[in-house]
């Protein structure tokens, strides 16, 4: 008995690594595909997507905002969304230029009848989106954008756990 229990144990420990380092790489290829995507929509429109009529994508900084819960990272990636999917109003039906065809598991709120709120990554929590370097080089880490997820994670300390395009 003691040995099924051991068994069980390490059954379970391995289980959860699994998980973990499966939502890793995913993450790592959504960034990737996210990436590829930015690239096209530089290419047409000569720039990556910026808000510059409420500045939200300015104004995240991955350097001193850690945490994904935090309103800025949903507002960021909507407007990602917006700007990438053809899709201006949120409501999940595009009306002009696709850049990247987002699957329902990326968006939130999953009930694909409502309107999208964020971008998520694959441990449930909004990726971060920002173009804050290019009007402060103390801000950010790129000059033209920063796209990351937190890894699951909400504080400072476990930056370096991040999955990150720098």
């Amino acid at each position: 008995m003691t040995i099924l229990l051991i068994l069980a144990g390490l059954i379970l420990a391995t289980s959860g690594y699994v998980q973990e380092k499966s939502k890793r790489t995913r993450a790592e290829t959504e960034i990737a595909a996210l990436s590829v995507a930015l690239e096209n929509y530089k290419a047409d429109n000569g720039a990556y997507p910026t808000d510059t009529a409420n500045g939200i994508t300015a104004t995240l900084d991955a350097r001193i905002m850690f945490n994904p819960t935090a309103p800025q990272y949903a507002a960021a990636t909507l407007f990602l969304y917006r700007e990438l999917s053809g899709d201006p109003v949120g409501n999940r039906i595009p009306t002009g230029n696709v850049y990247f065809s987002f699957k329902p598991n990326l968006l939130l709120p999953k009930d694909q009848t409502q309107a999208v709120s964020a971008i998520v990554d694959p441990f449930g929590y909004s990726y971060g989106y920002s173009t804050a370097n290019r009007a402060d080089s103390s801000k950010g880490y790129n000059p033209t954008y920063d796209l990351w997820s937190t890894a699951g994670r909400v504080s400072g300390a476990d930056q370096p756990k991040w999955i990150k395009n720098w």
